[in-house]
């Protein structure tokens, strides 16, 4: 384990001596890394899936009690899935889409580092370890964001990112530091025996909150959430993997390990429900305001990030279903909406979704992959977005307290995010193909396959979700400390409450999309509410201390 872990970091410094290797056609090759590690964990589906959890430890600094503890069960084999799943396929696009680049030995060094360090975390069994690798995707993301270096706002962007989420990472090393002190341990899986103590201790809000700053952050919750749409400056197949199907849901995996450890009390379960509403509200609304491709797509993956933390508030083994069918499902279609975003950029010079249409007529598969994600996302049959959907409706209708509230709260989102995954998915490629975009050829063969293959996969596990069910779903819910036994996924339930409140969210849904179209006037009307946004407040704080200081 601990070598699947060090294989991106060693990739990357052969890269360095050997980079050269890798700037051409066999740039290709370096997809065979992510890929043997998807292949690694793949083979331990069949075991975890029997109840086993396995266990690696090394000893790193005996005197602190501090060791390279790893653990893989549900929880960690799906992140460890996408990690490299996903990584595989966006190490194969960016050997096309960055042809040719002179820095692209360097891309894949970040992109492997970056790699590694997301499995360490998600494997990580030691808090210590575990604050080291969540510091590593921090620095790795910043050489990623800001790889277009002499752009001024990409460097921006990425010491944004860097700040808001290294923020969070001392956040966690003060909790691991209070939780040590709580248990006398640095063990996550030590702790689980001892979630009633730490609950009944003094501490326990101060240790939940440091949790919490380190998850909102990481996971671009609000108010901390503008960091995300500023690293859409980052190029295609950085947004794809880091803020889409990885980094990003590191803080919603941080709150599902530590349910079972800290979960269970009315503080946490509560002040999940409300940050995980309020952002996936508040950042679903915002997509009706803008016109830029990946603009579009970094509120809507906020908005999914709310969801995730909602759910995980939610605090029953109905809401961790549905966390965990949802975490495969966004990272399915947005990954997907993400690579075909890149494709439209790298073919039409332009991400403005007013002047993009008709793009069908030349580039039929990624049309294709751009229509069925968009389906998924919308939560249509038979894909499995209608599944996660269903789960989440119901598991929103069984909550104890404000029942009515939270349902009214998801049905809007998710109609807004049917909104904007149409928006991204379908409007470039039907209608009138404008005369400016006539000589818009198809994109080369390596790129339009990764996202075809995602969004077929979100058509599959929909019409056969028994293939997730026991294998991948399950252990994700024990793992969470629910029992998954009555556990089955299937593509109908029945004309029931949910299935009505799924017909009027498609139905409003769509109807919304022919309705409103977007536009510059409204992204202008948006943008008279810029200076008591979150991101504008924070810079006035920033002038007020350098001015001071």
């Amino acid at each position: 384990m601990l070598t699947a872990i060090l294989t991106g970091f060693l990739f990357s410094i052969f890269l360095v001596f050997a980079g050269r290797l890798f700037k051409g056609k066999l740039s290709i090759l370096a997809s065979l890394i992510p890929l043997g590690l998807f292949l690694y964990f793949f083979q331990y589906i069949v075991p975890i899936s029997n109840g086993e959890v396995i266990m690696r430890s090394y000893q790193w600094i005996p005197s602190f009690d501090v060791e390279l503890g790893f653990r893989l069960d549900g929880l960690s084999l799906l992140f460890s899935l996408l990690i490299t799943g996903i990584g595989f396929l966006v190490f194969f696009y960016t050997s096309s889409y960055l042809k040719g680049h002179e820095y692209l030995d360097r891309f894949y060094g970040y992109l492997a580092s970056f790699m590694g360090a997301m499995l360490g975390l998600v494997l990580s069994d030691n808090m210590i370890t575990l604050f080291v690798f969540w510091e590593l995707t921090s620095i790795s993301s910043f050489f990623l964001i800001g790889f277009n270096n002499t752009s001024a706002a990409s460097r921006k962007s990425a010491m944004t990112a860097l700040g808001i989420t290294g923020i969070g990472g001392l956040l966690l090393l003060a909790g691991a530091l209070l939780l040590n002190n709580m248990t006398g341990t640095y063990s996550i899986t030590e702790m689980l025996s001892m979630s009633e103590a730490i609950r009944g201790n003094e501490y326990y809000i101060t240790a939940v909150l440091l949790i919490f700053g380190a998850a909102f952050t990481k996971s671009a919750q609000f108010p901390f959430h503008f960091w995300l749409p500023g690293a859409m400056k980052a190029p295609t197949p950085v947004s794809t993997y880091l803020h889409s199907a990885t980094m990003v849901k590191a803080g919603v995996y941080l709150l599902m390990r530590f349910t079972p450890v800290l979960g269970g009390d009315d503080f946490w379960n509560t002040s999940l429900i409300v940050i995980g509403g309020i952002t996936m509200l508040y950042s679903a609304i915002h997509t009706i305001f803008r016109t830029d491709l990946k603009g579009i797509l970094a509120y809507s993956t906020i908005s999914a990030l709310g969801i995730l933390v909602f759910l995980t508030g939610l605090g029953t083994q109905e809401a961790f279903l549905a966390a965990a069918v949802f975490i495969i499902v966004h990272a399915l279609y947005k990954a997907t909406l993400f690579l075909v975003t890149g494709i439209i950029d790298h073919q039409a010079h332009t991400r403005d979704v007013t002047k993009l249409a008709g793009l069908n007529k030349i580039m039929l598969p990624v049309g294709i992959a751009g229509i069925l994600a968009a389906i998924s996302s919308a939560g249509i049959p038979p894909t499995i977005g209608f599944v996660g959907k269903e789960l989440t409706y119901e598991a929103s209708m069984h909550s104890e307290t404000l029942v009515i509230l939270l349902i009214i709260a998801i049905v809007i989102t998710k109609i807004l995010l049917l909104y904007a995954g149409f928006v991204a998915g379908i409007k470039p490629f039907t209608g009138k193909l404008p005369e400016e975009h006539k000589d818009v050829k198809m994109p080369d063969f390596v790129l339009w396959p990764p996202p075809l293959l995602l969004a077929l996969l979100g058509i599959v596990f929909g019409v056969a979700p028994f293939i997730i069910d026991s294998s991948i779903i399950k252990p994700v819910v024990e793992a969470m400390g629910a029992d998954a036994s009555e556990v089955h996924l299937a593509l109908w339930h029945g004309f029931n409450t949910v299935f009505i409140l799924s017909l009027i969210t498609i139905g409003v849904g769509i109807a919304l999309y022919f309705m409103l179209k977007p536009s510059a006037k409204l992204e202008a009307a948006a943008a008279r509410f810029e200076s008591i946004s979150p991101e504008s407040i924070l810079e006035k704080f920033n002038r007020i201390f350098v001015s001071i200081s």
